[in-house]
């Protein structure tokens, strides 16, 4: 009982941090102003941490890498002591222990961005029906339109209607469900138990 109310905290705090650091990025790498109450959101959770480890891990080629290193340390650590407060006992200083909890901390960041993504785009729809105008928008869009971009060169609008955001959510939601889902046990199964 007690392990799995831990596994529940610990899993959903860290992945919403990691989400806010992977946000701070994308954001970042987007170009977009963080002058919109959600960007201040996003600095005011993440400053205090991405502020100090900056000084270590600078920008590469103007891209935030304390951000997404930070991301990333934040999955790995999350994946080590989710396997540590288990029953069984990991033996994690072995070769293989230690690829697959890099190899998870790195798919986590893959599925984590996924999840990011299909939440703009559902975002944005919503938006341009209801509140074209909204000063979210221009955030959104610099999320999602590298993208939506692609698809719609190969697939125009239809009647006027731009159906490149649900072949978007259907692309994420296949990796999501089949691609990640399928890898994410086989690369647990490299964690060697003890004994």
């Amino acid at each position: 009982m007690l392990t799995s109310v831990l596994d529940f905290l610990i899993r959903n705090l860290l992945e919403f941090l990691i989400l806010l650091l992977l946000a701070r990025f994308y954001l970042q790498a987007a170009k977009v102003s963080f002058r919109h109450p959600l960007g201040q959101f996003v600095l005011a959770l993440t400053n205090w941490l991405v502020l100090p480890v900056r000084k270590l891990i600078p920008s590469i080629k103007g891209y935030d890498s304390t951000s997404l290193a930070l991301a990333w340390i934040t999955a790995l650590v999350m994946h080590s002591v989710l396997l540590a407060i288990t029953p069984w006992p990991f033996d994690f200083y072995s070769g293989s222990s230690v690829l697959a909890l890099v190899l998870s901390a790195t798919l986590e960041l893959v599925k984590m961005s996924f999840y990011l993504l299909f939440a703009a785009v559902i975002a944005q729809v919503l938006m341009s029906w209801l509140a074209p105008y909204n000063p979210l928008m221009p955030m959104l869009t610099g999320l999602t339109a590298p993208f939506l971009r692609p698809i719609q060169k190969i697939i125009p609008p239809i009647g006027g209607i731009d159906i490149s955001p649900l072949l978007l959510l259907l692309f994420i939601q296949l990796v999501l469900s089949v691609v990640i889902a399928q890898l994410e046990p086989y690369i647990l199964q490299g964690v060697k138990l003890i004994g």
